[in-house]
């Protein structure tokens, strides 16, 4: 099975919302996106979407951007991001999904012999702007929650199958790991895709290529010049 991933879609979420108040480079950022996604993906591929897919707020406002997705080639995997505000609970979430989409939500499936899991992430203690009061809490639950996700992808994987995470916030700071890699490590885990990252600076500074035995990808569609990226066969 050939692996793709994009984070960020962005989709407007049945409302006006021109991403190009970003930059120049984002006008019709999602036509560049089906266009390259087209020449590239095949129907039995399978592609990552590690957060962030529609600006909707309630989950009748996304069914529009969900069936854009649905429409594109391939088989596609979805986590939360932190503007997903339609993504109430998975449960209400999968029992609207096309028929393409799944999603993984502090969970873990298996897709031909792929084991995968995810969960959001968050801002990490020492972040310019983590709050403790508000962020910490959040912080530990999303702990939590991958801690979950990566117990039940090694039950799917059986010590054989490779296990890929999707997070939306990248799991390192200034290049060090934070203890979201740091799990993602101990668990035995393949490879992490993330998303989130949307200045040169940031993407300059991230994280990717193989750390501790798992191969990160910076997966967020503006880094990627709204084209997905296929992982690397060799390290999943």
């Amino acid at each position: 099975v050939r692996i793709w991933a994009i984070a960020d879609l962005h989709l407007p979420g049945g409302q006006a919302k021109p991403m190009d108040v970003f930059g120049d480079h984002w006008r019709d950022h999602a036509a560049v996106i089906e266009r390259s996604w087209r020449d590239q993906i095949a129907a039995d591929d399978l592609v990552l979407l590690p957060g962030d897919i529609s600006w909707a707020m309630h989950i009748q406002d996304a069914m529009a951007d969900l069936a854009w997705i649905d429409a594109l080639p391939g088989r596609k995997v979805m986590c939360k991001g932190n503007h997903d505000y339609w993504w109430s609970s998975k449960g209400k979430v999968r029992a609207v999904l096309p028929p393409s989409i799944s999603v993984v939500d502090c969970d873990a499936l298996l897709v031909d012999d792929v084991v995968l899991c995810g969960t959001r992430g968050w801002a990490v203690p020492g972040d310019r702007d983590f709050n403790k009061t508000t962020d910490l809490r959040i912080y530990e639950r999303e702990l939590n929650r991958l801690d979950r996700a990566l117990a039940g992808a090694q039950v799917l994987a059986e010590g054989t199958r490779p296990i890929i995470v999707l997070l939306h916030f990248p799991p390192f700071r200034d290049k060090e790991p934070t203890e979201f890699a740091r799990r993602i490590a101990a668990a035995g885990a393949q490879s992490c895709v993330y998303g989130h990252l949307h200045q040169a600076d940031q993407w300059a500074n991230a994280t990717t290529g193989v750390v501790e035995g798992v191969h990160y990808y910076l997966t967020a569609c503006d880094a990627l010049q709204f084209t997905p990226i296929q992982l690397d066969r060799g390290v999943y």
